[in-house]
């Protein structure tokens, strides 16, 4: 017998979201094996989040240029900065990850004044030297059915930690998992492919 919190009522439903997820070596596989997957929204409906650690070939500018935008001068050096896998959903749609909000037509606001904008003048606004202070584009994301992101938890396949602007638009790619995992005072060596239960 299970003495496990469980959320049919919805009364202690659990909420990731503005948090990271660190996937646990061998437990989580494909795509999403090694990831840092900012997760943008989390209902009872489900999850949406973004791999943050897994940039692609593509630059911003690529992108830019591959929708048609022209690049002002003034675009600056985000034009070089890479373009992320977000995740195995949609990988052929953009997602902007970016601070400040802005007004953007299609948008949704993550608090902490980041916000989520799928819309196609966020990307203007780049083109044109005029956007997001910071960001963080990818293609695709990473999504989770109505409680299949709980019973992953359940099963050890994720850490969970608060998210922080410096990791998502100031640490190289290829340093977030580390640095994410040490906010929870932990270091990549410690970890085991194998759960376990005290």
């Amino acid at each position: 017998m299970t003495t496990e919190p469980h959320d049919s009522t919805g009364d202690a439903r659990m909420d990731l979201s503005r948090q990271f997820l660190l996937a646990m070596p061998g437990m989580v596989s494909g795509e999403l094996a090694n990831t840092v997957i900012y997760v943008c929204e989390h209902t009872e409906h489900g999850a949406l989040g973004l791999v943050v650690n897994r940039p692609t070939d593509l630059t911003i500018g690529d992108l830019l240029q591959r929708i048609d935008l022209p690049l002002s001068l003034e675009i600056g050096p985000v034009r070089e900065a890479p373009v992320f896998f977000g995740g195995p959903v949609q990988t052929d749609r953009g997602f902007v990850l970016h601070v400040p909000r802005g007004q953007y037509s299609s948008s949704i606001a993550l608090g902490d004044d980041v916000a989520l904008t799928t819309s196609r003048d966020v990307l203007q606004d780049v083109a044109a030297g005029n956007g997001p202070a910071r960001l963080l584009v990818t293609l695709g994301y990473a999504g989770w059915g109505a409680g299949q992101l709980e019973h992953e938890l359940s099963r050890n396949a994720w850490l969970n930690v608060l998210a922080s602007h410096e990791i998502l638009f100031e640490t190289p790619a290829e340093q977030r998992y580390d640095a994410a995992l040490a906010q929870l005072g932990i270091r990549a060596s410690m970890l085991t492919g194998a759960a376990g239960h005290a």
